[in-house]
């Protein structure tokens, strides 16, 4: 299987991908912006689309408008006090902004079908490089605000009592979170990365008792989840993202009812 260069590229990228959207999923969780999450997704496509549109690469495109919509509609969900009817009125904006740019761009089927779900396997060696990169800018980015955030997402009052920088904290994970929506998209597509950022931290709360625990946790299963995805995509000639997906709902759900059957004990 390594003996092809495009399976080496998509494992590396993956990796690194899988890692991001592992640590920064354990946030979205604490944090209730699993949503959120959802809604950036859509976004992204529209920004895929419309670098599509463009002629530049979809990634691009996906970073920009994840970017902004990240600020806004985060923004929005604070403040709202009908915020999931909010969030979901952005979303059907931009889902239809992305059909129209792909259809006035004249892509194919097949171009449209890769921005929806994902295209892992056509990695090129830049595209790895890329990603590589944006993904340890993620990772110094909540590197950096640690300790605020994670006062701030497991305990936001007693964050507002000692004085921490909510805005600011907020802020720059929303944009952490913009980043790993993008390239995230890159495996699973853009309609269905919240699942690397959901899943696998969600299954992590059931067993992690401190924050790194969780977010080891949270990567181990996001990592099980795309190196398995591939090989089993690669040995049937099936979708990756199909894989992924089961994968992980599979282990979600175990876990969860294990967790279940332990306390009903």
């Amino acid at each position: 299987m390594f003996a092809y260069g495009f399976m080496r590229n998509a494992f590396l990228a993956s990796t690194f991908i899988a890692i991001t959207c592992g640590a920064v999923g354990v946030y979205v969780v604490a944090r209730n912006f699993s949503f959120l999450a959802h809604t950036l997704s859509e976004i992204g496509f529209a920004g895929a689309a419309f670098a599509v549109w463009l002629g530049i690469a979809p990634l691009w495109g996906m970073l920009i408008f994840t970017l902004l919509g990240s600020i806004s509609v985060g923004e929005l969900s604070m403040h709202s006090d009908q915020k999931e009817s909010a969030i979901s009125a952005i979303s059907a904006l931009f889902i239809g902004l992305g059909v129209l740019f792909l259809a006035i761009s004249g892509a194919n089927s097949n171009y449209a079908t890769n921005i929806l779900f994902g295209s892992i396997i056509g990695v090129d060696k830049q595209g790895v490089i890329q990603l590589v990169v944006l993904s340890i800018i993620v990772l110094l980015l909540i590197f950096a605000i640690q300790r605020p955030l994670n006062f701030d997402s497991f305990d936001h009052i007693g964050a507002l009592a000692h004085g921490v920088k909510s805005g600011l904290v907020g802020v720059i994970f929303l944009i952490a979170l913009a980043m790993s929506v993008s390239i995230g998209a890159q495996i699973v597509g853009s309609l269905l990365v919240f699942i690397l950022l959901t899943l696998p931290p969600a299954t992590a709360c059931y067993i992690g008792r401190t924050i790194p625990t969780m977010i080891a946790w949270s990567v181990f299963f996001a990592l099980i989840g795309v190196w398995a995805g591939l090989y089993l995509g690669f040995i049937t000639n099936l979708p990756v993202t199909f894989f992924i997906a089961v994968i992980e709902v599979a282990i979600y759900l175990i876990t969860y009812f294990v967790h279940v059957v332990r306390h009903n004990l």
